[in-house]
């Protein structure tokens, strides 16, 4: 078992890498010191729009998304003590995804830079709403991830409907590139969209560490010790729908970053779901910046979208997880 200080200063210096070489990669060849100068004041006009214009965004977006990913696969499995767990059996995600493809279908994807991020924001909110709604009038954990995993399959089957009655291929074309998740082409302006609601999202996550810890007793015990789960929940949901909700909004659907990262890490640190919050963070921040780099980079000449990455690496591992846990409870 590593120390959870030595493994918080091992990851951040592991993302802090690769954001320095996500920065560099890329189909115009910079040397360092030209992509430093772009950055800085006083580089060539070239260079600084493809260093602050492009890759800076990029590599932003690409550890903001990752660092929320990671923190809320671990918040949601300890709160629910269930290994699968992970963002998407919220319903957040795929809420998320349906807003946005609605705003392509209508057409309002081209009206502003702000149209595409704002449908998503709005699906994710409305997802909230539901799950705070019944996380107040019923208290069951079952509960809330029945109603999850019913957002889910329902967003699914509309954004499925909305791409059968899209008007025409090239329509379709842009929203399954949108639903496959990626940080290409992404702004400045994306990452002042997100990063407010993902600072929020962040605190309220880990507002809910001490109550976390709490409830890996079991319920009955966590109340036994003060903890309040009615406030508990709506920390966990809150954090979790304003975090991924915002990432959503601006990448599109990125999936198992926070269902790999929580386990790789778990057994690196004291197994309390409290202190695995911010390692499964940067953990999360050093997949996501990989994957990026290595979209770019595994296909010469094409790249590659980062959720496809992502899912050709959670899927065999989430197969496993379900093997490995059915070999348990025999």
């Amino acid at each position: 078992m590593t120390s959870r200080p030595r493994l918080i200063l091992l990851l951040g210096i592991a993302a802090a890498l690769l954001f320095v070489l996500s920065l560099l990669t890329g189909p115009a060849q910079l040397g360092l010191k030209a992509s430093i100068g772009g950055l800085l004041a006083g580089g060539e006009e070239a260079t600084a729009i493809i260093m602050r214009e492009i890759r800076l965004p990029r590599a932003l977006l690409a550890a903001m998304v990752g660092f929320s990913l990671g923190m809320a696969g671990a918040v949601l499995q300890g709160f629910l003590r269930n290994p699968l767990a992970e963002p998407g059996i919220v319903g957040v995600s795929a809420t998320a995804s349906l807003g946005a493809v609605i705003v392509f279908y209508s057409g309002m994807a081209g009206s502003s830079l702000l149209a595409l991020p704002a449908g998503a924001l709005a699906g994710a909110a409305l997802s909230v709403l539901i799950l705070l709604a019944v996380a107040a009038r019923h208290g069951s954990t079952l509960t809330l991830i029945l109603a999850g995993v019913a957002l889910s399959s329902l967003a699914g089957a509309l954004t499925s409907l909305v791409l059968n009655l899209s008007p025409n291929p090239f329509a379709s074309y842009e929203i399954i590139f949108w639903l496959l998740g990626s940080i290409r082409d992404r702004s400045m302006s994306h990452v002042w969209i997100a990063l407010p609601l993902m600072l929020a999202g962040w605190a309220l996550m880990l507002a809910a560490r001490r109550p976390l810890d709490a409830l890996s007793l079991g319920e009955e015990a966590a109340q036994g010790m003060g903890v309040d789960l009615n406030r508990t929940r709506l920390l966990v949901i809150g954090g979790v729908a304003l975090a991924v909700g915002a990432g959503t909004a601006v990448t599109g659907a990125i999936g198992f970053v926070g269902l790999v990262v929580p386990h790789l890490l778990r057994p690196l640190t004291d197994r309390m779901p409290g202190g695995l919050l911010i390692p499964s963070g940067i953990g999360g921040a050093v997949l996501l910046l990989a994957a990026d780099i290595a979209a770019r980079l595994v296909i010469p000449g094409t790249e590659l979208n980062i959720g496809v990455l992502t899912a050709l690496i959670g899927a065999p591992f989430f197969l496993w997880l379900v093997v490995r846990s059915r070999r348990e409870a025999l």
